[in-house]
């Protein structure tokens, strides 16, 4: 998505630009040529990666005959970092290396940046904080602005919204955004709805929205959610209109957290993964929160819940504590008022799409 808003600026500034991509049909349409469709890449933890690993070598072999092949005036690495970095390391500084939405290396693995700093010849960052921390290093790096401002709106008027999916004005609305990826689902929405459940014993005129992936197969949502006695509806690639009615949002860590909070909605945030890859990642991670809008914030702001720590009770708890508190709402809507502002200003994409093309013409 971001990559394709990104090629799009390219070319509103010089159309002439030939932007050779791996992507799918976002980055298509926004006038790449895609030689690799990403369909199939996603992968959540270790043994998902490792499973693979073999794609992903021949999509880093792919990618450098490709270079050799097209010389082109420089790569764009977009997040991925366990992948982009090991490329950027095969390119070696051929040509000139920029990196869009950088690696969050100042949340875990620390030791990346000695390897950003070694291959990339421009670092372009979304959140104001990372521009320091970069810096600090002596790189060559600047701040866009996050490009989900120009993103994160809904797609129709929230009377028409609400009418269309039957949902009452009268009724709290919860919405429930329980991830991209399959495996995450499956860990996430089941304790979501069983802390829905406990809501709906404490507020009787409650309804659920399940914002659905369009990626992930109706059927995966249709048998978690099966049998639940909750007014409960599933709506497919509406997750801003969804958000735009809400009272409340359980939220999946991750980019969510940042939609729900540029929303301006409350929010609990969420996450569990299997046992194994917890045990894993969890010690590499250096920051006291994981949840990106505390993150941002430097203050937890939204309580989370995260692995053993995913109780529904206690989600509900929370949840129900923050609906019934005037003063708590009023706190916690002001602290994602600040979020949003500290995003910097709308038209992120255009911005970094200058800062690229300056960096391209100062290396000729």
């Amino acid at each position: 998505m971001h990559a394709a808003n990104l090629c799009r600026a390219l070319k509103n500034i010089n159309p002439d630009i030939k932007v050779s991509a791996v992507g799918s049909s976002l980055l298509r349409s926004a006038g790449a040529e895609i030689f690799y469709d990403i369909k199939g890449l996603a992968a959540l933890g270790l043994f998902d990666v490792l499973l693979k690993l073999p794609k992903f070598f021949a999509l880093r072999d792919l990618i450098l005959r490709k270079i050799n092949l097209d010389k082109p005036d420089a790569v764009i690495f977009v997040d991925f970092s366990g992948f982009n970095l090991r490329l950027a390391k095969a390119i070696n500084n051929k040509i000139p290396t920029i990196y869009y939405i950088s690696p969050q290396v100042w949340a875990s693995r620390a030791g990346r940046v000695k390897t950003i700093k070694k291959y990339i010849s421009k670092v372009i960052v979304v959140f104001a904080f990372e521009k320091e921390f970069y810096k600090k290093y002596g790189m060559n790096v600047d701040f866009a602005g996050h490009p989900l401002l120009d993103i994160v709106k809904p797609t129709m008027p929230k009377e028409e919204f609400m009418r269309q999916q039957a949902l009452s004005k009268n009724r709290k609305i919860i919405a429930l955004l329980p991830g991209s990826r399959k495996t995450e689902i499956k860990h996430i929405l089941p304790i979501m709805l069983i802390a829905g459940l406990f809501i709906r014993d404490k507020i009787k005129d409650v309804q659920f929205i399940i914002a659905k992936s369009p990626g992930v197969d109706w059927n995966i949502y249709k048998r978690i959610t099966r049998g639940l006695n909750l007014d409960l509806k599933i709506i497919e690639g509406k997750t801003y209109d969804c958000l735009g009615v809400a009272d409340f949002a359980l939220v999946a860590s991750g980019t969510a957290t940042l939609e729900t909070a540029i929303m301006q909605i409350p929010l609990a945030v969420i996450y569990k993964m299997s046992i194994l890859n917890y045990l894993l990642y969890r010690p590499q991670v250096k920051l006291p929160y994981i949840g990106m809008v505390n993150i941002v914030a430097g203050k937890k702001i939204a309580e989370e819940f995260v692995q053993f720590g995913a109780k529904p009770q206690a989600i509900a708890a929370y949840a129900l504590n923050t609906l019934s508190n005037p003063q708590a709402l009023s706190l916690f809507k002001g602290n994602l008022s600040s979020i949003r502002k500290s995003f910097g200003e709308n038209g992120a994409s255009d911005r970094a799409a200058g800062i690229i093309l300056e960096t391209v013409f100062n290396s000729k």
